[in-house]
C-alpha cells in the first residue's frame, strides 16, 4: 500500500524488532495500539494480548485491517489518536505504537494528562526524541513532564534502514512505566509547569536570564550548588522543584 508522506508513514517490516517492540509492552488482557498501518506491530501484539484496540487515522487502513484478522481479539477505530476517548479504556490498559515524529510530544503528553492513564507507555520514535524523554544528555520540558508521572527507560534501537521508505533519521523505542504516585506531591502542579514554561523558553540562553523576572538570581542558584551560568535542560526534576520551593518561599 502506498505510504502517505503528510501521516509520517513509514512501514516497519523486521519481525524481529516488531516483537521486541511487543515485548517491551509485557502481555495480558488489553493494549491500545496507535496508527497501526498495515497490521505488522498488531499481529505482534495479539499474541500478546487477549484484546487489542487500534486507532488508525488513514481511512482506507483502517478498512483493510479488520479483515487481516478476522476472528482475532481487535478492534480498529478510525479516528484521529489526539480526539481519542480513553475513559472508557480498562483500568492499567498498555499503549504502543510506530509514532508520527511530528505528533510524538503530543501524544505522550495526551497520555499523561488523561484521567485513566495507562500503566505502561512504549513508543518507537525518532531516536533523538528517546533520548531526550529518557533525559540522556540533558533534559527537555517533555522529558521532565515524563519524569513526573513516569519512570522512562530506552528500548531497542531501530535504524532507519529497516523502514520502507526509510526515514532520514533513526529510531529508538521509549518506555514509560507510569507511577501509582506522580512525583509532584505537594506542589501546585499549575505554578510549576509556568515555572518549567518560562525556564525552556529560550533553552539556550541562561537559566537566570529566563526566570529574573520570577525572582530567580545568581544567588538563588548558587545557594543550590549550580552555576549561575546553568541552563534549563540541565537540572533535573528534583532540582527544579527545589527551585520551586525556594522561589516559593
Amino acid at each position: 500500500m502506498k505510504q502517505r508522506k503528510e501521516l509520517g508513514q513509514h512501514w516497519l517490516r523486521d519481525r524481529e524488532i516488531l516483537t521486541s517492540i511487543a515485548a517491551c509492552a509485557g502481555e495480558g488482557e488489553f493494549a491500545l495500539e496507535i496508527g497501526p498501518g498495515l497490521g505488522t506491530l498488531t499481529s505482534a501484539l495479539l499474541k500478546r494480548f487477549r484484546r487489542v484496540v487500534a486507532v488508525e487515522y488513514d481511512g482506507k487502513l483502517a478498512e483493510k485491517l479488520p479483515k487481516q484478522f478476522v476472528g482475532s481479539g481487535l478492534t480498529v477505530v478510525n479516528e484521529d489518536i489526539l480526539q481519542f476517548d480513553t475513559a472508557g479504556l480498562p483500568e492499567g490498559y498498555v499503549v504502543v505504537g510506530n509514532v508520527p515524529y511530528y505528533i510524538t510530544a503530543p501524544i505522550v503528553q495526551k497520555f499523561l494528562q488523561a484521567k485513566n492513564r495507562p500503566s505502561r507507555m512504549v513508543f518507537l520514535v525518532q531516536k533523538e526524541v528517546a533520548e531526550r524523554i529518557a533525559g540522556v544528555g540533558g533534559w527537555s520540558l517533555l522529558g521532565l513532564s515524563v519524569a513526573a508521572y513516569a519512570d522512562a527507560t530506552l528500548g531497542p534501537y531501530v535504524g532507519r534502514e529497516h523502514f520502507e521508505p526509510p526515514p532520514k533519521v533513526d529510531s529508538q523505542v521509549i518506555i514509560m512505566e507510569m507511577l501509582a504516585e506522580n512525583r509532584l506531591e505537594g506542589l501546585d502542579e499549575e505554578r510549576f509547569w509556568r515555572l518549567l514554561r518560562a525556564g525552556f523558553k529560550w533553552p539556550r540562553k541562561k537559566l537566570v536570564n529566563n526566570l529574573s523576572g520570577v525572582g530567580v538570581t545568581a544567588e538563588t542558584l548558587r545557594e543550590m550548588g549550580l552555576n549561575e551560568s546553568v541552563r534549563a535542560g540541565e537540572l533535573d526534576l528534583e532540582a527544579w522543584k527545589e527551585l520551586y520551593n525556594k522561589i516559593k518561599r
